[in-house]
């Protein structure tokens, strides 16, 4: 048996407990196989567990599994970590600097109550709606894009993201990480659904990566750089948007929710 590891969950873009999307952090001292971490995250089977160690003062390599895969990045398990680090690591520093295996730097930066993410912009193509998502939509989507790992549907009004049914056999035949759906808001600039079956995750409750796509898109077609967003999963989320050209800022609040031991 080696050395208990210390696990927290935090609840990411909330400042409430059972809001948001809860992720697992763990802090270590060095990197374990790749195999152990993906064990460790499906025993958790939260949408995200993130691995992170320490480089040097402000600056964490970082690494992220859902129930069955490592991704290339996280948003909300990253806000998660930078939670957990500025509350029980780095306690003086305001940034953390994360170093990634596929994302390049990123970095977290604490502003009162608010953690803000610095995210590279994904990319925007437009392109056609897969064949096998065809019969998903009763009304097709009003636009189609494709980012590097996702496709973006636009939807025509907030009710419809809301009554949106997905069909998961369906919608894990997508060549993606996952599926966007996303219409103007009602009471915010825009909302959202995140469906990643593919990597284990049927709905995401509030995804930060899909804002690098869902950010440029919304900042250009309102012509408003900061923008308030909105995740309508059965949690909720809520989402401070920044667009920045080549990066997005994210912001949003995180609480702890539990911290334990692992033994492995």
């Amino acid at each position: 048996m080696t050395k208990p590891l210390r696990l927290f969950q935090v609840d990411a873009f909330t400042d409430q407990i059972f809001g948001g999307n809860p992720a697992a952090v763990c802090i270590l001292e060095h990197w374990l196989e790749g195999a152990t971490m993906q064990a460790i995250a499906a025993e958790n089977n939260l949408s995200e567990t993130a691995f992170a160690v320490k480089k040097s003062t402000d600056q964490y390599e970082i690494r992220w599994f859902t129930p069955t895969t490592e991704v290339a990045l996280c948003g909300h398990a990253t806000l998660a970590t930078a939670h957990i680090l500025f509350q029980h690591y780095e306690t003086n520093t305001q940034q953390i600097h994360f170093v990634t295996q596929k994302a390049g730097g990123l970095s977290v930066k604490r502003e009162e109550a608010y953690l803000w993410l610095d995210f590279p912009t994904d990319t925007l193509q437009l392109t056609t709606l897969p064949d096998v998502l065809k019969e998903a939509f009763f009304t097709p989507p009003l636009e189609v894009y494709k980012g590097k790992d996702d496709y973006l549907l636009i939807l025509a009004n907030q009710a419809a993201v809301e009554a949106f049914q997905p069909d998961f056999s369906q919608l894990v035949q997508v060549v993606a990480r996952g599926i966007i759906i996303t219409a103007l808001g009602e009471s915010v600039d825009f909302v959202s659904r995140f469906f990643a079956p593919q990597v284990g995750v049927n709905e995401d409750p509030v995804t930060g990566s899909a804002h690098t796509l869902l950010i440029p898109y919304w900042a250009k077609r309102l012509e408003e750089n900061s923008l308030q967003a909105k995740q309508l999963s059965a949690r909720g989320g809520d989402l401070q948007c920044i667009y920045a050209e080549e990066r997005v800022k994210i912001g949003g609040q995180a609480v702890t929710y539990l911290e334990g031991t692992i033994h492995i």
